[in-house]
């Protein structure tokens, strides 16, 4: 073969793909530690095999979900604090497939930057497998971009693509009626929502990523990069154990916009605003920008992750369950004639 005259190379460009293929081999084990029943193949093929009979399923529908991190990797990429982000963005995908009622089975990452830095990546991606291992589902592939022109130096940026499954018949929402319980999971952060917000108030406070947190111990980047919650497994333990009719993903809109998405024509929800405490990030968050209740509550999950909604004589042996998985649980109100939310008493 020809080689040419001017000896110019890929890496010439700025690609460099020794340094993809050496983050691929670092980043097998990780990807092995995701492994459950239904996997077919590994990393490095072309596509990425899953055999649904083999993960218990006999007239399965597939359920499928994409999302990112937002504008928190800009504090990720900051600070350096790369390791939790990748938690974030498995927790977006799966929180989101969970509340149609399907099991996530297997997720793919899409990693785009300017310049590869293999170490990075590598703990990016290895905080994707942890987020997997907590979710119960199998990291089967993904694709890595070195685009140099596209990021700044240090830029990057992430996609997730989770793909779940149910039983024919067994989708959510589903029978949701009035007098239903709302039941509330207990956030522990902004989780990856409302973060172009969340910037603007740091800088209104004068502080940098790096100074003491005010809520927290820590630094306050560091606090803020708390990764999102997973619900996975203590929400499939309760749809599992009956009654439930309904789940929301609190992200993006709050409470007031993404609980009325479960609730059908005629139906709206009354949130007793006194149920729980606001968590402290939320408390100095609001004081920064002297935010109303209302924008509080459409912005960020103010200290609820995600809400079941569940029948009304089912919801102490729901409650129990879930306290017993692990989770704080606050009865939040009821499912009642209208629509959207009402609010009653106030965020303490």
């Amino acid at each position: 073969m020809n080689s040419g005259k001017n000896g110019i190379t890929y890496s010439d460009a700025g690609v460099d793909i020794d340094a993809g293929n050496a983050l691929v081999e670092r980043i097998k084990p990780a990807a092995k530690r995701t492994t459950r029943s239904g996997v077919m193949s590994g990393l490095g093929g072309f596509g990425a095999l899953f055999d649904l009979k083999a993960a218990g399923y006999s007239d399965p529908i597939l359920v499928g979900a994409t999302d990112g991190v937002g504008t928190k990797l800009r504090i990720a990429i900051d600070t350096g604090n790369v390791d939790g982000v990748g938690i974030d963005l498995v927790a977006m995908c799966v929180n989101d497939l969970v509340c149609q009622g399907a099991e996530p089975l297997f997720f793919l990452d899409y990693f785009a930057t300017g310049k590869l830095e293999t170490d990075t990546a590598a703990r990016i991606v290895e905080g994707i497998a942890e987020g997997c291992v907590r979710a119960g589902c199998a990291l089967i592939g993904g694709e890595t971009a070195e685009m140099p022109g596209m990021y700044p130096e240090g830029d990057f940026d992430l996609a997730g693509f989770a793909v779940g499954a149910m039983e024919r018949g067994t989708d959510l929402p589903a029978d949701v009626a009035e007098g239903d319980v709302l039941l509330g999971l207990a956030s522990n952060g902004v989780h990856s929502n409302g973060y172009s917000l969340v910037r603007k108030l740091v800088e209104m406070s004068g502080l940098d990523w790096q100074a003491d947190c005010p809520w927290a111990e820590g630094t306050l980047g560091a606090a803020l990069l708390t990764p999102t919650r997973l619900y996975v497994r203590q929400s499939l333990a309760a749809v599992r154990a009956g009654g439930v009719h309904a789940l929301a993903h609190i992200t993006g809109g709050g409470l007031t916009e993404n609980l009325p998405r479960v609730l059908p024509e005629g139906l709206g929800a009354e949130v007793d605003l006194g149920a729980w405490e606001l968590p402290p990030v939320f408390k100095w968050l609001r004081e920064q920008g002297g935010m109303a209740e209302g924008e509080l509550l459409k912005t960020f999950n103010c200290g609820i992750g995600m809400i079941l909604s569940v029948a009304a004589e089912r919801a102490d042996d729901l409650q129990a369950l879930l306290e017993a998985e692990g989770e704080t649980v606050s009865r939040l109100g009821h499912v009642v004639a209208g629509q959207g939310v009402s609010y009653t008493g106030s965020l303490a």
